[in-house]
């Protein structure tokens, strides 16, 4: 059944085994880590063992209490860029998108959307790729590009959700119309522990008087550096399919650390995740607030 899309509109201003949640000791609490591992050619690096990573806290290092790397399932809103400058590689886009969506598992769960001078979303959060597919027929394309709004409506969307919350935006210029600036929606991706995944794409389009070349918004790759997600600056349409299938492989491929914080002072805490081997380097969160209510309590 296809997707009813809903717009929020604002005047310009595979067989892997999944599991199915992290088990904890009764009573522990946690600091959760998501983390992606790649090697010194960008590549991903799978099996590797607790012993590899080192969390610290502050600068100080911390005993690891939890420790997974099987693939664990995601909630994923897929936000698109439809905006004039992108009319000419609208088609381009959707396959690309396409080519993630296809590759999402059984328990994953995920949402599609488009950004323009207006927002759009398919509605509910669903299992069914087919689903996901026709819903980015009925998306709209529009003129100015509310690229902030859309990534701070699409964490908004996701509150509530349990497990790995991430948003995967794409874009190929500057916002241009947002009401809400980059440092909101970065505070609010670490406020909902929402981890942000961006494509930007250089492109050229005609506005009507000239030709005009365009670059992804820099405040991209700050989103993803600060909330433990990927960035991936294109050149080439041609690249767009083999990078959204790239950010799902990720996805399915991340380990996730836990340690028990020694003072929970209310304060925001600095992280880093080390790894022991040369040449291998860790992406994750970089801040976490050390509260009782933001830590892991399972039942």
């Amino acid at each position: 059944m296809r997707s009813v899309l809903i717009s929020l509109l604002v005047l310009p201003a595979a067989s892997i085994t999944i599991a199915q949640g992290p088990t904890f000791r009764s009573g522990t609490r946690i600091v959760p880590v998501v983390t992606t591992v790649t090697d010194a050619q960008g590549r991903l690096v799978p099996g590797l063992e607790q012993e590899e990573f080192t969390i610290l806290d502050n600068g100080k290092p911390q005993e690891i209490t939890f420790f997974q790397n099987e693939v664990q399932p995601f909630t994923v809103v897929v936000m698109l860029d439809y905006s004039a400058s992108m009319t000419a590689n609208l088609d381009r886009l959707q396959a690309a998108a396409e080519q993630f969506i296809l590759r999402m598992l059984p328990a994953d769960k995920g949402q599609v959307g488009s950004f323009s001078d207006k927002i759009q979303f398919s509605g509910t959060f669903t299992s069914d790729r087919d689903d996901l597919i026709f819903a980015l027929e009925d998306l709209q394309f529009g003129n100015p590009t509310r690229l902030y709004d859309a990534v701070n409506e699409s964490i908004a969307m996701l509150r509530g959700v349990e497990g790995r919350k991430v948003v995967l935006a794409f874009t190929d210029g500057d916002d241009t119309a947002s009401r809400v600036g980059m440092g909101d929606v970065l505070d609010r991706a670490r406020d909902e522990e929402t981890m942000i995944y961006a494509i930007g794409l250089e492109s050229q389009y005609f506005n009507g008087q000239r030709q005009v070349r365009t670059r992804p918004d820099r405040g991209l790759r700050r989103l993803a550096d600060e909330t433990g997600g990927g960035y991936f600056e294109l050149e080439k349409t041609d690249d767009l399919g083999p990078t959204f299938s790239r950010v799902a492989q990720e996805l399915h491929s991340q380990y996730t650390l836990g340690f028990t914080p020694a003072a929970l002072d209310g304060r925001e805490h600095k992280l880093v995740v080390r790894m022991k081997q040369p040449g291998m380097n860790a992406r994750a969160r970089r801040t976490y607030i050390a509260s009782p209510d933001r830590l892991t309590s399972p039942e």
